[in-house]
């Protein structure tokens, strides 16, 4: 998915857990990396009132917060907010109420022992229209959905659609195992713009509308080794 974000302008958040030195340290360490905090949310009631009345670039989203949860929350601003970059916050990918909270239409998830310098980069991350999403996390959503189809002995197959070209299903594995296109130019060796490129034309070969989905591809056709 493109971004509409104006790179020029300040990344504006919201944060919504209900540990508050948690949520302090996100906010300390975001302003510090140069994002704008909007607000703070102490449960998801509070975060969706506050998401739909700031119209934040990105909401950090604890799934587990009072009055309600964060799968709930996501529901109700991916459709009021569609523009707004959803990443949740997990204690992990064993998580069951992370896989509806991804489903209702965030963008990936961050494990709350992550690095706290990972989060700016993570923001900035989803802002530019990639998605968090490991390939223990597409398989997941996958198996929740009853779509996976593991392939044999485990191992890398060929792309099955005959549309992609060989260069696309390269970029595609990449996207899936959660690279930036940053990341995919220096490992093919290619310009940015051109893996934006090839990104695009997989989702639209492929009829996908997110890196998520296209993760989910990678992971149902075996084209990534989960092992």
């Amino acid at each position: 998915m493109a971004s509409d974000h104006n790179p020029t302008e300040a990344i504006r958040v919201l944060v919504c857990d209900d540990h508050a030195p948690f949520r302090r340290g996100l906010m300390l360490v975001l302003e510090l990396a140069g994002i704008t905090v909007v607000g703070e949310a102490v449960d998801g009631l509070e975060a969706v009132a506050l998401a739909l009345e700031l119209a934040p670039d990105v909401v950090l989203m604890d799934l587990h917060m009072p009055r309600r949860d964060g799968a709930a929350a996501t529901r109700a601003l991916a459709t009021a907010l569609p523009a707004t970059r959803i990443v949740l916050l997990t204690s992990g990918e064993d998580d069951d109420e992370l896989y509806p909270a991804v489903k209702a239409g965030a963008c990936g998830a961050l494990r709350k022992d992550v690095v706290v310098e990972e989060v700016a980069d993570a923001v900035r991350a989803v802002v530019a229209g990639h998605s968090l999403v490991s390939p223990a996390l597409a398989a997941r959503l996958l198996l929740e959905l009853g779509d996976a189809e593991p392939g044999a002995e485990g191992r890398p197959a060929e792309v099955r659609s005959p549309q992609l070209t060989g260069r696309e299903a390269q970029v595609l594995r990449l996207v899936a195992t959660g690279r930036t296109d940053r990341d995919i130019a220096g490992e093919l060796a290619i310009a940015g713009s051109t893996v934006r490129n090839h990104v695009r034309n997989i989702l639209q070969k492929l009829h996908l509308h997110s890196r998520v989905e296209a993760a989910m591809f990678a992971v149902r056709e075996n084209l990534i080794d989960l092992t």
